[in-house]
């Protein structure tokens, strides 16, 4: 998918260094645009940075802590001057248990990266996007943000914060160029969900099963709906959440 608008763009990714996050980064890099991406691990980001020098760079860190988010971002406005527009794509899973079975460090550690991280990282951002009366951003929620059985208690009621999070922020500002949607992904084959690919695989492939489309989704393919959801082909479209799960949810 190719989109010319992108060239001088920036792009503010976190999350951005595995899985659906660096889909995202290498699908945006591919099409001219400036890619900042800030993440708790370096791997993959060097390759990036080396084949698409100039155009990438990264900073270290946690969505979760509010001077680390500020370091990155004023990191990236020194580099690029602008952002134009913020992917809220870092992320964690839960292990698919149940309210009695979480334990109080991990319903906070869930929330404090899914929800609190969106909140802390679109908080510092939105300011410099208001000034510029224009910005995009997109909140990575999940089928478990619309139904129950894609994650467990603390996960599933993240993403559903994630949704209603994205609706507001988009209610409250888009009269002042700012446009807020959010991507609901199913059965994406990524680092995150390595896990259900471990040993026969048996898990994988009830997934892929129980999907309607018979398959996992490559990351990518949620990189190019980022695309389109970024673009002033989807400009009309506000507070809206896409599902791209195979038909997981029309069961």
């Amino acid at each position: 998918m190719k989109f010319d608008e992108y060239t001088g763009q920036t792009v503010f990714i976190t999350g951005g260094a595995s899985g659906i996050g660096k889909a995202q980064a290498v699908c945006f890099l591919r099409n001219g645009a400036n890619v900042f991406v800030f993440d708790k691990e370096k791997k993959n980001v060097a390759e990036m940075e080396e084949q698409y020098s100039g155009q990438f760079t990264y900073a270290l860190g946690s969505v979760t802590d509010k001077a680390s988010v500020q370091r990155a971002v004023q990191h990236a406005l020194h580099k690029f001057e602008r952002i134009d527009i913020l992917l809220n794509t870092a992320g964690i899973l839960d292990g698919y248990v149940t309210t009695l079975e979480t334990e109080e460090w991990l319903w906070d550690k869930v929330m404090d990266t899914n929800v609190k991280g969106t909140y802390l990282v679109t908080n510092v951002v939105l300011p410099y996007m208001l000034q510029q009366e224009s910005g995009v951003i997109i909140n990575m929620s999940s089928i478990a943000g619309f139904v129950a059985g894609g994650g467990g208690a603390a996960y599933t009621a993240s993403k559903h914060a994630i949704i209603g999070y994205t609706k507001q922020l988009d209610y409250d500002y888009c009269r002042k160029g700012i446009r807020a949607n959010a991507i609901a992904p199913g059965a994406i084959k990524t680092p995150m969900n390595k896990a259900d690919f471990s040993g026969d695989g048996k898990i994988a492939e009830w997934v892929a099963n129980q999907t309607p489309a018979g398959r996992w989704a490559d990351p990518i393919e949620v990189g190019e709906l980022t695309l389109f959801l970024a673009s002033r082909a989807a400009d009309y479209m506000h507070g809206v959440v896409i599902p791209i799960d195979g038909g997981w949810t029309n069961k």
